[in-house]
């Protein structure tokens, strides 16, 4: 009966060690109620993206690109250019002069092709896709996080299970002990005992020294002091909800992170495609120019003009033209015609047309590849998840079945059938596989989780995924 007991218990202790929370623990006393606030998945999340100095830093420099294309826009206004100068001849024959001048210019643009507006569309892109590219770091951080969050609770569960076992155990070698006392056992049954004591102790060292570190790179992670309680827990019995294959490469389709981007590429390389291929219209601009001009103050005379400019440019030839006229009161007026002639400017540019379109072709056979593949890998992300739950119901049933063996070699013990030596080997082999469904467990969770990110999903938005596609089919079916 009392080993029964012991078998019994030590059963009992495998098995809470998976449905443990680490929960808010309370002080109670006549006056008052201290709860200890338990740190989720969620928030562990939050605290890695808020602790993260590498994120911070690439935020503050995507403000600064941002606020230097904001500042782009003056691309489309005047350009100021205010002059001041003072020419002083002093002659040996004739009269000094003193001249100063004041002017102002301002040139404007009229048209050039669009190039402006594309190549700030394509400066919009490049920051658009840094801001993905910002969101993706950030959920790195954050998924780091949640990695770390699940090695601590895998490591505290097998722990648990070590310690347990190590309870049983040493009683086991406790009655052993009695027994050999009492000439009923060998002495080198104890021996033996002690040896897989003193492995199960050396086990439970190092998964405390492991422990230990990966709680400290945990809070290191999350930038705090200390490490608070943890409120999720390994459930080796939850239910697995995965959505259709089809369903899932749908929703790849539309938001895989990896496409996204690629359709961001395309879309910039269309651009700057076009920006080439209308690099050969001219550009127009308005030019107006005012001055003031006199050998002393306050000056009395001054001059305007107003004028157009024509810049046509080619790789193979280079045009400026610029008419101006104005007027000198109070009596004159000016007028001026100029044209620069520049051929073979640059024919090398020539072939910037072609790069261009090689690229464009490149990622769009990229992204078509890519896209092909999008189904099958869903596929397999879904395969690979049921694989592992068939592993993880597997592990539990091999553990349940161990449990019951336990009991049936208790029972073969108290027939004289068995040593204790070897019950104590059975327990040690249980302890085995009960660290195989904890282990089976989380390997489950990281291919769910491999398989959100893979559709952009949040924590636990897979099962949402599932339902919601469950929810639309039972629908559909019913109005049929």
């Amino acid at each position: 009966m009392r080993l029964m007991t012991h078998n019994i218990t030590f059963v009992m202790l495998i098995f809470a060690v998976f449905f443990a929370y680490a929960g808010g623990a309370s002080d109670n006393n006549s006056q008052n109620e201290t709860q200890v606030h338990a740190l989720t998945f969620a928030e562990a999340s939050f605290l890695a993206v808020a602790a993260s100095d590498d994120l911070r830093y690439s935020r503050a420099a995507q403000a600064v690109m941002e606020g230097a294309w904001r500042w782009g826009i003056r691309a489309y206004f005047p350009r100021l250019n205010i002059s001041v100068s003072e020419n002083d001849r002093l002659q040996r024959i004739g009269a000094d002069s003193f001249m100063k001048n004041y002017g102002v210019s301002v040139e404007q643009l009229i048209w050039d092709g669009g190039r402006t507006s594309m190549s700030r569309n394509i400066e919009r892109l490049d920051l658009d896709l840094s801001y993905s590219r910002l969101d993706r770091m950030a959920d790195d951080v954050a998924e780091s996080a949640i990695t770390a969050y699940r090695g601590v609770l895998s490591s505290r569960a097998i722990l648990e299970i070590k310690i347990s076992a190590l309870e049983i155990l040493e009683e086991q070698r406790r009655i052993l002990n009695e027994e050999v006392n009492l000439g009923l056992a060998l002495a080198i049954d104890l021996s033996s005992a002690d040896i897989s004591i003193a492995e199960t102790k050396l086990d439970i060292q190092s998964l405390k020294i492991d422990l230990a570190e990966l709680e400290r790179q945990f809070i290191e992670l999350l930038d705090i002091d200390v490490l608070p309680v943890l409120a999720e827990s390994v459930d080796i019995y939850r239910t697995l909800i995965l959505p259709p294959a089809a369903a899932a490469a749908v929703l790849a389709k539309e938001q895989n992170p990896d496409l996204n981007e690629a359709r961001y590429s395309i879309l910039k390389k269309q651009m700057e495609l076009k920006y080439a291929s209308n690099s050969w219209m001219p550009v127009l601009k308005l030019i107006g120019n005012f001055g003031l001009t006199g050998q002393s103050y306050p000056l009395t005379r001054f001059n305007w003009s107003i004028g157009i400019s024509v810049d046509f440019s080619t790789s193979w030839l280079q045009n400026r033209f610029s008419a101006q006229a104005g007027w000198e009161p109070p009596y004159d007026r000016t007028a001026m015609l100029q044209n620069n002639f520049t051929p073979l400017p640059d024919p090398a540019s020539g072939y910037g047309r072609i790069q261009a379109k090689l690229a464009l072709d490149l990622e769009q056979k990229k992204y078509n590849s890519t896209l092909e593949q999008i189904g099958r890998i869903a596929a397999n992300a879904i395969e690979k998840c049921v694989l592992a739950g068939q592993k993880r119901d597997l592990a539990v049933e091999a553990a349940f079945l161990g449990s019951e063996r336990c009991r049936i070699e208790e029972i073969r013990l108290g027939l004289g059938q068995i040593t204790r030596i070897n019950l104590m080997e059975y327990f040690i082999e249980q302890t085995q596989k009960e660290i195989a469904v904890v282990q089976a467990a989380t390997s489950l969770l990281e291919a769910e989780r491999e398989l959100e990110r893979f559709l952009d999903l949040g924590p636990g938005g897979l099962a949402l995924f599932a339902e919601s596609i469950s929810s639309v089919s039972i629908k559909s079916m019913e109005t049929d």
